[in-house]
């Protein structure tokens, strides 16, 4: 089943471009991109996450992660 956001894909991909032209400014490198993806990550998880609900949100963004991996 599909899951259905309640972000337009234009808004969505609208911020990536945005984070995406910043990246490449910097030139930043795959695992450089990635570790700042996981921070980021892990601050919001943190900033806005009950305490008690952080490791099963952490859990579910990781399977949400490897299943949207190309095989």
């Amino acid at each position: 089943m599909p899951i259905t956001s309640k972000y337009s894909d234009e808004q969505v991909e609208t911020i990536l471009t945005e984070i995406a032209a910043v990246l490449d400014k910097h030139e930043s490198s795959s695992e450089l991109t990635l570790m700042i993806a996981g921070n980021i990550a892990t601050n919001v998880i943190n900033t806005n996450v009950a305490a008690k609900q952080r490791k099963s949100i952490a859990e579910k963004f990781s399977q949400a992660l490897i299943s949207s991996i190309d095989d």
